[in-house]
């Protein structure tokens, strides 16, 4: 059968392409997509071609097609029905790191079936919670410390629903759009402009992909601290203050990346697992829904996508997770 597919075809430039669809094979599936989340900052830099030459094997989605920089079909947070395939799965709402397309075949151990207590719009957001979820686990945080999310974008605010719910737990999310303020109350966190930042922090999660940002997290570390680098820069090389007093305060500087299982829980827990935990966290809780938006209709994805992924402007807020229906 055919189906249409999102590819970025240049810098800032993307077009719906018609492929063919073969009939799922033994193990395979065939999804028809109900909905589809835009993760702002990966997708960001793979719109604007800037995934390094360095990166570009690591950075590939699962089900990718083509090449970065350009033309590359990516993505990888859709929700849809399965269609055909096992009986297991037949007929069940399935999530799937699959592009931006209205109808796929995809291996049946790639489609993890969504609870019924989670919500089309909202299950788009499992790879990020997914992420979240990795980041704590990196992070290993403590009842009774106080912790500082740097950067309110959907990990970042995912983070923030996760700490908000460690008992003892003195959590801020700062971040310079004041907009973002009621999405963390919502979800239970104290929000600051970052020079409002408490200082001596024993936790911090680095989440908002800037120079700025990381060397924030550097300054309002406490003795021994531990900071979390959540984020990507992509191209970019951040210069850091690592000569004043980040070793006579004795700070720990780590990266998250969800690819691998975080080490304190990677002989106890699988991928799978991992992500099915990340799909059931989605189930118990409607203020995540504040997260989720605008919607926008799969047709109109070239025209829409530059401007779902510019950041926030004065008078032109950012969305978090925009949603795409089909």
């Amino acid at each position: 059968m055919k189906a249409t597919a999102f590819w970025t075809v240049a810098a800032g430039r993307g077009e719906l392409r018609e492929e063919t669809v073969a009939a799922p094979g033994p193990g395979e599936v065939l999804v028809r997509t109900v909905a589809s989340g835009v993760s702002r900052g990966t997708e960001r830099l793979v719109w604007q071609g800037r995934v390094p030459p360095s990166q570009h094997q690591a950075m590939r989605a699962p089900l990718q097609r083509g090449e970065f920089p350009f033309p590359v079909k990516y993505g990888y947070c859709a929700v849809g029905v399965v269609e055909a395939g096992p009986a297991p799965l037949l007929g069940r709402r399935v999530f799937c790191l699959h592009p931006h397309q209205d109808r796929f075949v995809a291996p049946a151990a790639l489609c993890h079936p969504v609870p019924d207590t989670v919500p089309d719009h909202r299950a788009v957001l499992a790879a990020n919670m997914e992420t979240a979820v990795n980041v704590l686990w990196d992070a290993v945080p403590r009842i009774g410390e106080r912790a500082l999310v740097i950067g309110a974008g959907v990990v970042g605010l995912l983070c923030a629903y996760l700490l908000a719910r460690i008992p003892g737990l003195d959590l801020t999310v700062c971040d310079p759009d004041e907009q973002r303020a009621t999405v963390a109350a919502t979800l239970g966190a104290r929000f600051a402009r970052p020079e409002e930042a408490p200082r001596d922090c024993d936790l911090l999660i680095h989440a908002s992909a800037t120079e700025e940002g990381l060397r924030r997290a550097l300054l309002h570390a406490g003795f021994e601290a531990r900071i979390v680098e959540a984020s990507w820069f992509g191209d970019r090389e951040p210069a850091l203050p690592l000569g004043e007093a980040f070793h006579a305060r004795r700070l720990s500087l780590v990266s998250s990346q969800v690819s691998a299982v975080a080490a304190p829980m990677r002989a106890r827990r699988t991928h799978a697992e991992r992500l099915a935990l990340a799909l059931a966290l989605l189930g118990e809780d409607s203020r995540l829904d504040a997260l989720l938006g605008p919607s926008v209709p799969f047709k109109e994805l070239p025209d829409a996508m530059g401007r779902l992924l510019e950041p926030a402007a004065p008078g032109r807020p950012a969305p978090l997770c925009p949603v795409i229906t089909y």
